[in-house]
């Protein structure tokens, strides 16, 4: 690693602009953008991937390789993403700054608390729920609906135990009893506004927004009407400012905020984005999971906010992820070519819905076998899609320089004014969860739970009719039942329940049976990490 006052200096990013936490991490203060105003933009490439299994297929690391390998093409290169959460971490995908030889460094400390970023929000989360329950206690000013209290309790880490709860148990010295919860940090309403906040103001207003409560009248209460707003401010005055790192072959990483895709928005920061725009000439930028969930979001909901616009999108596509469709995750040839290529077409078609000129990068692991690699190569030529084999694990750049002149190609062609959200925000909020369902998931068709209906109904009385839509959904099919493979037709996506995120700018429709607080597998993580008598972390 170079110290990171290096990195700045290839960026230009003058030493005023940087808040060191060590050797080797920046934070980038604010003013950075006033001072670079007038720097021409650069092209916004968007990371996706087909239906994933539950290992991942390597978005990360190929966002990485390929930063690398543009810079290795003498273009300026920034890679934006996502922090890592500490539920993965020690869950199912273990840590999320890519590896081998296409990783952002220092990667503990990235994986694990980083610059507490993740803690601010968690504490700013957890303040408004102590804050509500508090002011509830004390005589309840605002005539709150204990029966419609919105707001859940937030912890960073894997713990279904923690979805319902009672709180205020144990007599009237503990407040107020009523059902409550928790939600993974990813999945605060916080980390969403930090995320799609563009400044210090937009931040406070957002904040301000954030619609807690009804009372017993059936109005919002709201953050600004308990006047924590400051103190919100004072926990996240250090979080939004985007951190600046590098990755395993010096290329400029900056790293903010951590939604998940399949419950969130699932991108980097709106901030972040917009600093490495005016830093780099190519800025590529990681959306969670598969195009259905993290790209569909950034492109409905993200590009709305921001009109920040994606020049190209890379598709990563893998062996097994293709395998994986297969009913019965046999390696029998027919399947491999229906179910695993209708469920790849399905993404292809999604974002070109969008006017976006996608690149298929088809990750290579050690295991895959070369007809299948070919068979996938084939296929992407046969529908006339740009592909390439990447290797960015074991070679860095290097490995994906094929992929790097492909997208730079097709962000050279692409004509920004024509990138499109799918709907307009005068839809209702029913409708807009329809074209969601119909034109990226295939469903025929979608039904409202009582509960979800009901609640849609109140968030459209109270005005927020005009949000986007957030559909929390599996990520692992790209139908609301995980075990529906391929590009199934003629299903109904079933939405149980709704939440209101009036701060972040968007409705949340739950599907299936999704769940906003994840749980730990039978065998995690956490069971094989340590740390040697040196000091030195083993993941």
């Amino acid at each position: 690693m170079l110290p990171i006052s290096e990195i700045a200096e290839k960026l230009a990013i003058n030493q005023n602009y940087l808040d060191y936490y060590g050797k080797h991490i920046a934070k980038l203060k604010l003013s950075l953008l006033a001072d670079k105003e007038k720097n021409k933009d650069g092209k916004i490439i968007l990371v996706t991937a087909m239906t994933p299994t539950k290992q991942g297929e390597g978005k990360t690391v190929v966002s990485i390789g390929l930063a690398q390998a543009i810079a290795k093409l003498g273009k300026h290169s920034i890679v934006t993403l996502r922090e890592p959460s500490l539920g993965p971490l020690f869950g199912i995908k273990g840590g999320a700054t890519g590896g081998g030889k296409s990783q952002v460094l220092p990667n503990e400390k990235i994986n694990l608390h980083f610059t507490g970023d993740f803690h601010a929000i968690t504490s700013a989360h957890n303040l408004i729920s102590a804050s509500l329950d508090s002011h509830i206690y004390h005589g309840n000013n605002l005539n709150i609906d204990i029966n419609n209290c919105f707001w859940p309790r937030a912890l960073d880490m894997n713990d279904r135990v923690l979805r319902h709860i009672i709180v205020g148990l144990g007599g009237s010295a503990n407040g107020i009893p009523r059902e409550s919860g928790f939600v993974i940090t990813a999945a605060s309403e916080i980390m969403a506004i930090l995320a799609l906040a563009n400044s210090q103001a937009d931040l406070r207003n957002r904040l301000n927004e954030i619609v807690l409560a009804l009372d017993l009248n059936g109005k919002a209460v709201t953050v600004a009407q308990l006047g924590i707003t400051g103190a919100l401010m004072v926990l996240l005055n250090d979080a939004i400012l985007p951190n600046l790192v590098q990755t395993s072959e010096n290329t400029p990483a900056i790293i903010h905020a951590g939604p998940f895709a399949n419950i969130a928005h699932g991108t980097s920061s709106i901030l972040a984005q917009k600093m490495a725009l005016k830093l780099a000439d190519y800025v590529v930028n990681e959306c969670g999971f598969a195009a259905d969930l993290g790209a569909e979001k950034y492109l409905n909901i993200v590009m709305r906010q921001s009109d920040l616009k994606p020049s190209a999108a890379v598709l990563v596509v893998t062996a097994k992820a293709v395998l994986a469709q297969d009913n019965q995750n046999n390696q029998n040839t027919n399947t491999y070519e229906t179910e695993g290529f209708s469920n790849l077409t399905k993404h292809i078609e999604n974002l070109r819905k969008f006017n976006l000129s996608v690149v298929v990068a088809v990750n290579r692991f050690p295991d895959d076998k070369e007809s299948e690699l070919n068979k996938l190569i084939e296929f992407c030529q046969e529908i006339k899609i740009p592909v390439s084999i990447v290797n960015v694990f074991n070679q860095g750049g290097e490995g994906a320089l094929d992929l790097a002149s492909k997208v730079i190609d097709a962000a050279s062609k692409t004509d920004l004014s024509k990138i499109n959200s799918l709907y307009p925000s005068e839809l209702s909020l029913f409708e807009k969860i329809q074209i969601i369902a119909k034109e990226i998931y295939g469903a025929s068709n979608v039904e409202l739970t009582t509960i979800a209906s009901k609640k849609l109904k109140k968030f459209a009385e109270l005005g927020f009719s005009n949000l986007p839509i957030c559909i929390a959904k599996t990520q692992y099919s790209l139908s609301d039942n995980a075990k529906l493979f391929g590009a199934p037709k003629g299903w109904i996506l079933n939405i149980t329940d709704a939440q209101l995120s009036a701060g972040a700018g968007f409705v949340v429709a739950i599907a299936g049976n999704m769940m906003l607080m994840p749980g730990l597998p039978k065998l995690s993580q956490a069971t094989k990490m340590d740390v040697t008598d040196e000091g030195q972390i083993i993941f």
